[in-house]
């Protein structure tokens, strides 16, 4: 069931929609942002609201790689594997974050810290390599830079 405040700001959000499913990633980002992600329930009870079908809901959501349709950890971490990206050395990066967190792409940490998603794109090619933390962008990165990102985000190493 959505909550009271949920509700609230899904109705703000459907005020400046043209019609109800055109506030559908909103809708959705107002879920995630007071649940961490979209749990079925979630996704149903905003499916009502937008008079859509869970099935189509769910099709806006599993689209857009920036809607979590399962628990995620405290701290995403996105990471762009464009082509520009991976010229630019994205795979150390890679290969950095999953030595430091212990988890290949597409999981969460064992301490649920950090999960580490790949990503087509964050629109910064003039910065490759880049990542995203929590909706913060870090361009230009090396191993060590990601090491230094991490501790930013509360890793202990």
């Amino acid at each position: 069931m959505l909550s009271h405040e949920e509700k609230i700001e899904i109705e703000e959000e459907l005020k400046g929609a043209p019609f109800k499913r055109a506030a559908s990633i909103d809708a959705l980002k107002v879920v995630q942002r007071h649940r961490g992600w979209v749990d079925d329930q979630g996704l149903k009870d905003v499916a009502v609201m937008l008079e859509m079908t869970p099935s189509e809901l769910d099709s806006v959501a599993t689209f857009y790689n920036l809607i979590f349709r399962r628990p995620v950890g405290s701290h995403v971490i996105l990471v762009c594997n464009t082509i520009t990206c991976w010229m630019m050395g994205c795979d150390s990066l890679l290969k950095r974050l999953t030595e430091r967190l212990g988890v290949p792409l597409g999981a969460t940490s064992a301490d649920g810290g950090f999960t580490l998603l790949p990503v087509p794109c964050l629109g910064a090619c003039d910065q490759s390599p880049v990542m995203m933390v929590d909706g913060k962008l870090y361009g230009g990165l090396t191993p060590e830079k990601v090491d230094e990102v991490l501790k930013e985000h509360g890793w202990k190493g």
